[in-house]
Formats: structure tokens, C-alpha cells, sequence
């Protein structure tokens, strides 16, 4: 299953947004208000929303500048968040958040809405920073 989100612009130069999304303590500010549980831990953070179980994400792989990979801890959930940033100018990046994992179908149909949603305040929190 892929969803990809909308591209935001980010009043930060390419380097600024890589810099900001390697920090994961920067992840809660991106995070829905429905957010009960947020920590990080070296290279991995654990977040909990609201009625949801905690999902812990690890800093799998990040190409300097233009990628940054954060994939699944468990090996329950097989999937990846990316995160993709070009350079508009020297003072503002363009970023997509691209979500793909590995369901079931009957998973996917569960989980792709409020998956959707996710990347979408995901998305919109970035675009404020």
C-alpha cells in the first residue's frame, strides 16, 4: 500500500528541512493533536495517538539533503515513511511525505483513511514550521 502526500513548500532552505527532519525530537511538532505519547530515543522515536496502539519508527537511511527513510520497528507492520525534500531556493524546499507499507487487505482497507489523514496533518504541520 503507498500513500503518497501532498508537496508543501517549507520557508526553509533544502538543508534547513533535512537538518530539521533528522532531529526527531522535531517530529512532535508535526504530530495531530490527538497525541497522547511522544519520546525519542537515539535513533528512533515511539508515538501514540489517541485510540490507536504506539508505533515506534527508527531512522533507517537518509540521503543528504533530499531523503530522509523512518521505517517500522516491528516486524508485525512492515513499512516506511519518506520524506523527500527538493530545493526550491536557497530559502524555501519543497517536502512529499511518501508512506508504503506491506498489509494484508483487509488491513489496508482498514488502515489507508486514517493512514491518509495522518500524512495529511503530517503534511500541513510541516508546512508551518
Amino acid at each position: 500500500m503507498n500513500i503518497s502526500g501532498t508537496k508543501v513548500v517549507v520557508k526553509k532552505s533544502q538543508k534547513e528541512t533535512f537538518e530539521f527532519l533528522s532531529e526527531l525530537k522535531n517530529f512532535e511538532q508535526l504530530m495531530p493533536e490527538s497525541i497522547q505519547k511522544f519520546e525519542v530515543e537515539g535513533d528512533s522515536f515511539i508515538f501514540g495517538l489517541k485510540g490507536m496502539p504506539e508505533i515506534r519508527l527508527i531512522l533507517k537511511e537518509s540521503t543528504e539533503f533530499s531523503n530522509i527513510t523512518l521505517g517500522a520497528a516491528s516486524s508485525k507492520l512492515s513499512f516506511e515513511l519518506v520524506a523527500i525534500i527538493d530545493e526550491i531556493n536557497e530559502s524555501s524546499s519543497e517536502v512529499q511525505l511518501d508512506f508504503n507499507g506491506e498489509f494484508n487487505m483487509m488491513m489496508a482497507m482498514m488502515v489507508k483513511k486514517p493512514l491518509t489523514s495522518f500524512i495529511d496533518t503530517l503534511t500541513d504541520n510541516l508546512g508551518k514550521v
